[in-house]
C-alpha cells in the first residue's frame, strides 16, 4: 500500500562523502531520515567471447599491475578483478509443455547482477559471454542462475551454483554440476564456466575486518520445521562440546583417573606460576599450526558434516510438502504472531550454532587463506602482548572507541573479531559451497558418440 514519497537530487550532493539528509514526506505526514554518499560503482561488463581482457596482453599486464604488491595502499576499496566466461549449459531440465526450455543465465557478485540473453527452444544453450566484475571482497560468493524465460509469468528456476572466490583455479574450464534452490543437492544439466580472479592479498585481508556488504535484496525467513529442527541440532551440538569440556575438567578435580588428574595439577601450578597474557595468543596459535601439520601429514581426522548434509536434504522435502500444504490448508498465515516468534528462535539458533562453527572451521583450516590471516594475527598480537604493558594497549583501545564518533561521525562501529569470523563459512555454507561431481553418462555430446557408434 502506497503510503507516501519524497525526492533527492543527487546532483547537489558532493561525492564520496557521506550527506544526513532529512527529507520532509510529500503525500503523508512526517519526514524521512537518511544517509547517502554518493561513490564509484563496482566496474562490470558484459561482452562475447572474442573480447576477453585477459587474453589481451596488454590490458592483463594493467590489470597485474594494478593489483600488485607494491600498489597496497592505493584504493583500498579495490581488492581485485573477477572475469567468469559463461560458455554452455548441457542437459538443462524441460521447463516448457514442448519439452525444451528457454534458458538465460544470471551470474551475481554480492549486489551486481548480470544477465546473458535468452536461448530459445534449447536443452543445450551456448551463450558464450564474459562478465567482468571488481572485486571488493575477496571473500564474496559467486553464484550463476539459470533459469526458463517466461512471459507470461516470473522466470522458472532450472538450477544454481555457488562459487567461493577462494576456491577458484584460474583459467581452468570446468563443468558444474547444478544444484537446487537451496544448494543441497543436483538438479538435472551441468554448466560450463571459465573463471579468473586478480586480487591484492594485502587489501584483501584488511577487508576481511570490516563489516560485508550486506545484500540489497534477500529472500525473506520462512518458518520451517526441519530448518529450526536442524538448527537446534547444530547449536546443541556446539554447546556439547562446552558441556563435555566442562565435564573433563570436573573429572581431573574429582580424580577419576589418578594419573590424568596428576598431569592436570603439575600442568594448571606450572601455566599459573609462569602465565603471561602473551600466552593466550600463543597457544591459538600452536593449535592452528598443529592442525595445520595434521593436514598435510595426511593425518587430518575433519569428517565431512553428513548429519548437516541430510538434514540439509530433509528441509528441502520439507519445504516442498509444506508448498503443497499451504496451498491446500494456508492456516499458518493466519497465525503471523506465532510464526513471527519461531523464525525469531530458528535465526537466533542458527546464529548461535553458526558462530560456533566458524570458530571451528578457522582452526579446522576450512579456508587457508583465512587459516593464515589467523595466524599472522596472533604473531602479531603475541609480540604486542610480549613487549608492551597491558595498560597501555588498553588505554589505546579506549582512546580509539572513546573518538571514532568525533573523528568519522556516521562511520558504522564494528568488531573486528566478529567481522573476520563473519567471512569463515558455517558448516552448512560448506555442504552448499561444495561442488558436485559431473555424471560422464548424462552429457548429450556422450550420447551422440555413443549412438554413432
Amino acid at each position: 500500500t502506497f503510503v507516501s514519497r519524497c525526492q533527492v537530487d543527487l546532483s547537489a550532493l558532493s561525492r564520496e562523502q557521506t550527506h544526513k539528509l532529512e527529507l520532509q514526506l510529500e503525500e503523508g505526514e512526517g519526514h524521512l531520515v537518511l544517509l547517502v554518499t554518493l561513490t564509484a560503482s563496482a566496474t562490470v561488463s558484459i561482452s562475447d567471447l572474442s573480447v576477453n581482457s585477459l587474453e589481451d596482453q596488454k590490458e592483463r599486464e594493467e590489470i597485474l599491475k594494478r593489483y600488485s604488491p607494491l600498489r597496497i595502499f592505493h584504493n583500498l576499496k579495490d581488492v581485485g578483478f573477477l572475469q567468469v566466461k559463461v560458455i554452455r549449459a548441457e542437459g538443462l531440465m524441460a521447463a516448457d509443455v514442448t519439452g525444451k526450455s528457454d534458458p538465460f543465465c544470471v551470474v551475481e557478485l554480492n549486489n551486481d547482477r548480470l544477465l546473458t540473453h535468452t536461448v530459445y527452444k534449447n536443452l543445450n544453450p551456448e551463450w558464450n559471454k564474459v562478465f567482468t566484475f571488481n572485486v571488493k571482497d575477496i571473500h564474496s560468493v559467486l553464484e550463476v542462475t539459470v533459469y526458463d524465460e517466461d512471459r507470461d509469468r516470473s522466470a522458472d528456476f532450472l538450477g544454481k551454483v555457488a562459487i567461493p572466490l577462494l576456491s577458484i583455479q584460474n583459467g581452468e574450464q570446468k563443468a558444474y554440476v547444478l544444484k537446487n534452490k537451496q544448494l543441497t543437492g543436483p538438479t538435472k544439466g551441468v554448466i560450463y564456466l571459465e573463471i579468473d580472479v586478480i586480487f591484492n592479498a594485502v587489501k584483501a585481508s584488511l577487508r576481511t575486518l570490516i563489516p560485508k556488504e550486506q545484500k540489497y535484496i534477500e529472500e525473506e525467513n520462512r518458518l520451517s520445521k526441519q530448518l529450526l529442527l536442524r538448527n537446534f541440532i547444530r547449536m546443541k551440538r556446539c554447546v556439547m562440546v562446552l558441556v563435555n569440556a566442562a565435564y573433563y575438567v570436573n573429572s581431573c578435580f574429582d580424580w577419576d583417573s589418578p594419573p590424568r588428574s596428576l598431569a592436570a595439577f603439575v600442568l594448571f601450578l606450572f601455566v599459573v606460576w609462569n602465565f603471561e597474557l602473551y600466552m593466550i595468543p600463543l597457544v591459538l596459535l600452536l593449535l592452528l599450526t598443529w592442525n595445520y601439520f595434521l593436514i598435510i601429514s595426511g593425518k587430518d581426522n575433519r569428517q565431512r558434516d553428513t548429519v548437516v548434509e541430510d538434514m540439509l536434504e530433509d528441509e528441502e522435502e520439507e519445504e516442498d510438502k509444506d508448498d503443497k500444504d499451504s496451498e491446500k490448508k494456508g492456516f499458518i498465515n493466519k497465525i503471523y504472531a506465532i510464526q513471527e516468534v519461531c523464525v525469531s528462535v530458528q535465526n537466533i539458533l542458527d546464529e548461535v550454532a553458526s558462530f560456533g562453527e566458524r570458530i571451528k572451521n578457522t582452526f579446522n583450516w576450512t579456508v587457508p587463506f583465512l587459516s593464515w590471516l589467523a595466524i599472522v594475527a596472533l604473531c602479531m598480537f603475541t609480540v604486542i602482548l610480549y613487549f608492551i604493558p597491558l595498560r597501555y594497549i588498553v588505554l589505546v583501545w579506549g582512546i580509539n572507541k572513546f573518538t571514532k564518533k568525533l573523528r568519522s561521525p556516521y562511520a558504522i562501529d564494528n568488531n573486528e573479531l566478529l567481522d573476520f569470523l563473519s567471512r569463515v563459512p558455517s558448516d552448512v555454507q560448506v555442504v552448499q559451497y561444495q561442488e558436485l561431481k559431473p555424471d560422464p553418462s548424462h552429457s548429450p555430446y556422450k550420447k551422440k558418440k555413443n549412438n554413432l557408434g
